[in-house]
């Protein structure tokens, strides 16, 4: 999934979704080590662990 996500969607606004109410929006900046960073607004970011993504989609 981490090459996946850094082959297509870096750089792109996205939605995350990891279960639950659990959904995140952002910029794809990084997808290291089974994390992926999403910059949220103007220099803040949230870090996801790439395991618990269920699906993840161009927002």
């Amino acid at each position: 999934m981490q090459s996946f996500i850094v082959q297509n969607f870096i750089g792109k606004d996205v939605a995350v979704y990891c279960g639950g109410i659990l959904t995140f929006r952002g910029n794809v900046k990084a997808c290291n080590d089974g994390v992926l960073t999403l910059e949220i607004t103007d220099q803040r970011y949230s870090h996801i662990s790439v395991s618990k993504i269920i699906t993840i989609r161009n927002d």
